[in-house]
């Protein structure tokens, strides 16, 4: 009986390692044009996939300067990040995030929304294969076309399209800056006429954009 039990979760985990393979390989050439958080949305959702190429490079200094500034540089995790998150829950402080882009594109592509360890081992996993599999550009890619950019809405595309009436292709930094100044709580926080916080925190990651080109930080994505 134990043997037949070993047996079925060796089996188990070998059959999760093929599929799991097999889809990060797929989705490295193939639009994501659902996840399970769009499945599960109540509401009707709007999504435009566009290629990066279509999709204003503002845009991505915005992503980088607001969530995740090592992203040229890390293998998929901010190791710094999380020892300083993990102190801070030890301490009863207000944890900060510790996620990276790649680490976000992983969970809202093949996991669903929530916590607990054992989604946050299987993010882990999925971020260890976009990171060898895909590469940066491909990841930024599918970040800014599947990231929630407000109620029902995802992707920067359609984000674009919803506040400002025209393409992603064409965001100045303002514009890009407001958008990603929402993606940590895109359900709350507002694009157009931005509350305190919001609208402050948008003319941080602005001011910042101008770092992430002199520095280089963007660089993976378009070198």
């Amino acid at each position: 009986m134990v043997l037949k039990t070993l047996r079925f979760i060796a089996k188990s985990i070998i059959w999760f390692v093929l599929i799991s393979l097999a889809l990060v390989i797929v989705l490295r050439f193939v639009p994501v044009t659902y996840t399970a958080t769009m499945l599960l949305d109540e509401r009707s959702v709007t999504r435009d996939w566009e290629p990066l190429s279509r999709i204003d490079r503002n845009m991505v200094a915005a992503v980088i300067a607001a969530e995740d500034s090592k992203f040229c540089s890390h293998d998929g995790f901010d190791r710094e990040a999380i020892e300083q998150a993990l102190e801070e829950r030890a301490s009863g402080k207000r944890e900060r995030g510790a996620s990276t882009v790649s680490q976000q594109t992983a969970k809202n592509v093949f996991l669903w929304q929530g916590g607990g360890w054992f989604r946050k081992g299987l993010e882990a996993w999925f971020t260890f294969l976009i990171e060898n599999l895909w590469d940066k550009r491909r990841i930024m890619e599918v970040y800014l076309n599947i990231a929630e950019t407000g109620l029902g809405t995802y992707g920067v595309e359609a984000g674009s399209q919803r506040y400002y009436g025209h393409s992603a292709a064409r965001l100045n930094t303002d514009e890009a800056s407001r958008i990603a100044a929402i993606l940590p709580s895109p359900k709350t926080r507002e694009v157009i006429n931005p509350g305190g916080f919001t609208a402050r925190y948008g003319n941080t990651i602005e001011a910042r954009i101008s770092s992430v080109r002199h520095d280089g930080l963007d660089s993976c994505v378009y070198n």
